[in-house]
This record gives C-alpha cells, sequence and structure tokens, in this order.
C-alpha cells in the first residue's frame, strides 16, 4: 500500500488531550494541525484562549506511582515524553503528594510550546465539517464538543452521544481565609514533592457547624436544568457538593470533609468534619475549595461557603458552576487503536472517549497521537499492554467496559491484571507497588520496540 505523508494529521481540540496528541505526533516528525476553536467561538467553562486551559481543578492527583493508579500513569507518561506532564512539573504547586499545578503558567507554556514547534500549526476556529481531504484525524474535542461536530459525529457513529453533568469548585482568595480558625497541613502529614507537609489550608466544623452545613447545602437554591439537560447523568466520581448532601447526612464526612489524618491545632483534637482548600496559583495567592464542586446558585455559594468556619469573610476569584459533559460509547464504536470503526480515518482522544480526569485525557491523547504517527508511516500501531496503567485504561475504554452500562472512568488498580506468580498472594499493602513495578517494566520494554514508537 503507499502510503500518503503529504498531508498532515489534523487534531480537532487544543485541550489536554489534543494537544498532548500534537505534541506526539510532532516529536515523532510528523506534521500536524492542531484546531482549537477559541476564540472564535467560546465555551461555557474556559476563560482564555491558550491550549491546555484547567477548567474544573488544578490538580493532576496524586504523583506516587508505587501506591496510587494515576500517580503510576503520571510516571508512565513521563517516560513517553509527555508535554502536559513536562509542562505540569515545570508549574508543580505545594499540594501534598498531589501534583497540582498552577493553571496559568501551565496552559502558557503547553500553549508556546506547540507554537514553537516548526511540525505543528495551529489554526483557530470551528471545525464544522470533516473534509475528505483529510486523511487522518484526531478528534479530541473534550466535553464541550460544538454542536456541529457533536451531530457529525451522531451521524457517523448512528447514535446520540451520551453525556454527563461536570462541576467546578470555587477559588477563594487566600488573604481572605481567617487563620484564627483555619491552619495548614497535609492529611497524615504527608510530604510532597516539594518537601511541604503542610500543603493544604483546613478549615474546621464541629457536629453542629457541620450538620447546620448539610442543612444548607440540602435546601439552597440550585441551578435548573434547561428541558434538554433533565435527563443526564451526573458522574459519580465529581458529584456536586450539594448532591452527595442529600445522599446521607454523614456522606460529606467519609468524602471531601473527612478530617482524618488532621489534627485542629486550636484543640489538639481531629475535628468533626473539615474544608481543605488547595493552592491554585504559583503566587500561593488563590485557593481552591477541595471536592466543593456545585450547582448552587451564586449568591447561595457565597452565603453557604461564608458560613464555613474560617471563610466568614470569603472573597471569591471564582465561584462554582456546572458543564454538560459529552462522550461516545467507546466499547462499541473504538477499535483497539481508537479508530472509529465506521470511519477509520477518525480516531477519538481525551474525556469524549469516556476517560475521566485530566491526566487520563492526556494520556490517551498520548496514545492517539503515537497510533496516529505510526499509521502515517506505515508502521502497525502497537498497544502498550494491559499491565500497564496507560494499557489498562486503553482496555477498558476500548475492550473492557460493558457498552451498555458504559460509563465513564477514572484510572484505579482494579482495571489491571492481577499479579500472577511470586506476589501474586502477598499482603495487600505489597500488592499495589508490585503492580505498578510490573506496569514500569512493561512499559519499558514497549517503548523499546521501534513499531510502537512508530
Amino acid at each position: 500500500m503507499t502510503i500518503d505523508r503529504s498531508q498532515p494529521v489534523h487534531v480537532i481540540g487544543g485541550g489536554l488531550a489534543g494537544s498532548e496528541a500534537a505534541w506526539q505526533l510532532a516529536r515523532l516528525g510528523v506534521p500536524v494541525v492542531l484546531h482549537e476553536m477559541r476564540p472564535v467561538r467560546g465555551t461555557d467553562a474556559h476563560a482564555t484562549d491558550r491550549l491546555a486551559e484547567l477548567v474544573c481543578s488544578n490538580s493532576f492527583r496524586s504523583d506516587d506511582a508505587a501506591h496510587n493508579a494515576v500517580g503510576l500513569l503520571h510516571e508512565e507518561m513521563r517516560r513517553c515524553g509527555s508535554l502536559i506532564l513536562s509542562a505540569g512539573d515545570r508549574h508543580a504547586l505545594p499540594a501534598g503528594g498531589a501534583l497540582a499545578v498552577d493553571r496559568d503558567g501551565f496552559a502558557a507554556e503547553v500553549t508556546a510550546r506547540l507554537a514553537a514547534d516548526p511540525l505543528v500549526t495551529i489554526e483557530r476556529g470551528e471545525v464544522t465539517g470533516l473534509p475528505a481531504e483529510w486523511a487522518r484525524i484526531i478528534v479530541a474535542t473534550g466535553p464541550l464538543t460544538s454542536p456541529s461536530l457533536a451531530t457529525i459525529i451522531a451521524a457517523l457513529t448512528g447514535e446520540d452521544a451520551l453525556a454527563f453533568f461536570d462541576a467546578i469548585a470555587p477559588i477563594v482568595h487566600k488573604d481572605s481565609i481567617d487563620f484564627n480558625r483555619a491552619w495548614y497541613q497535609s492529611r497524615y502529614d504527608k510530604t510532597g514533592p516539594g518537601g511541604g507537609n503542610a500543603d493544604y489550608i483546613n478549615c474546621p466544623l464541629d457536629r453542629q457547624e457541620y450538620e447546620a452545613f448539610v442543612a444548607a447545602l440540602v435546601s439552597g437554591d440550585k441551578t435548573a436544568f434547561r428541558d434538554w439537560e433533565k435527563d443526564t447523568p451526573y458522574f459519580e466520581g465529581c458529584l456536586p457538593i450539594e448532591v452527595m448532601a442529600e445522599r446521607g447526612p454523614e456522606t460529606l464526612r467519609f468524602g471531601p470533609m473527612k478530617p482524618v489524618g488532621l489534627t485542629d491545632p486550636r484543640t489538639g483534637r481531629r475535628p468533626h468534619a473539615v474544608v481543605q482548600l488547595r493552592q491554585d496559583n504559583a503566587l500561593g495567592t488563590l485557593y481552591n475549595m477541595v471536592g466543593f464542586q456545585t450547582k448552587l446558585k451564586h449568591a447561595e455559594q457565597v452565603r453557604i461557603f461564608r458560613a464555613i468556619p474560617g471563610l466568614g469573610q470569603a472573597e471569591f476569584a471564582r465561584l462554582g458552576g456546572l458543564h454538560r459533559n459529552t462522550f461516545i460509547n467507546s466499547p462499541r464504536l473504538l477499535d483497539g487503536g481508537l479508530r472509529l470503526r465506521a470511519d477509520a480515518r477518525l480516531r477519538f482522544a481525551g474525556q469524549i472517549t469516556g476517560v475521566e480526569g485530566y491526566v487520563e485525557s492526556a494520556a490517551i491523547g498520548l496514545l492517539a497521537g503515537r497510533f496516529a504517527a505510526a499509521d502515517w508511516k506505515g508502521n502497525p500501531s502497537v498497544a502498550p499492554p494491559p499491565t500497564t496503567a496507560m494499557g489498562a485504561l486503553l482496555n477498558h475504554i476500548c475492550h473492557g467496559a460493558n457498552a451498555g452500562t458504559f460509563q465513564p472512568m477514572n484510572v484505579n488498580f482494579g482495571l489491571f491484571p492481577p499479579l500472577a506468580g511470586k506476589g501474586a498472594d502477598g499482603r495487600r499493602a505489597l500488592r499495589k507497588p508490585a503492580i505498578s513495578a510490573r506496569a514500569l517494566a512493561d512499559l519499558d520494554d514497549w517503548l523499546a520496540v521501534p513499531a510502537a514508537a512508530a
């Protein structure tokens, strides 16, 4: 077969997945056109025209590669030369054992590095069609796919795209927090990559304060859904705080407001419940309310959140919000190389494939870019083994999930094949490090195969 190398690969969407896919293509010597509709057409969630803008949180979650699946995914992506992890590491903020980033610096660096790459052309404007002359396309439009492109995708797949709601947490000005009540501490005093063990601001609630807060969340005035949104489900991994409160009075104490591993210095005891805030920018002037994504109306957010001890005079740089995410039924529609079975020139990447989380989205973008580069060069695209974090995630969305009940999924150790042989029956505490060690060894073997690297 004659390989047409005159045409670039077209990547639609300049979020984390699209940016990572474009970077991988360019690193492998393949020309790429990266299409981003902002600022020509804006979205309800984005505030800038930068590539890889973070909207829901500034956290890439745990960076512990030995004990946490997303931390393992971080390390695998670093070994694959990920732009997203490189920029994330460069703009990391104190966050205990997590990798949190300065939003502005992170997005500015991703944008600058792609704009400076001679093999990357960035085109601004909405893609309203898929021209026949585009031989290779990666659709990485994320949770806010434009209506015109969503219509095209629905026509190609023969079914409507699935959808769910994703919520945004408020951001507080640090200088408005009352440190007569609040204090710095990481859970269990865990030390992060920067060496700090006091990377979170904690606001304690006693039993009476907690019960009043839960009651206020449940009764608070919330954003009404439009008719076309009413049947859209929430994603279980990113529930609005008030929806969690409605599930039972103790739900929040075992979720984002759990007090374990923390000691209130005023009392010397563990509080009944706690609200944690995590640094959101490099200057340390803004803090994100961890796990407090919400669909409360803005005036209600101010009223209810100022009832939290330490936030009585809180000034908000951004209040919470809600947006509709869209994803396809990947087990039914995609092959193991992320290609659309109905049109093999199209690959999908990022949240639209049904992965959840910034890192997972970027990881699928990384794989889509490598697969498309292999195809452009006429080489076979070899998927990473399912024993790796990237391979386990890919296997789940393309093969492992039930197409009839498919929902977005974060990476987790439950997606990995069980250990075999020595170590399989060992203590549970040792199992995760063993799975991680196996994953990194298998990833290195995969990267050593020329075909896999396209």
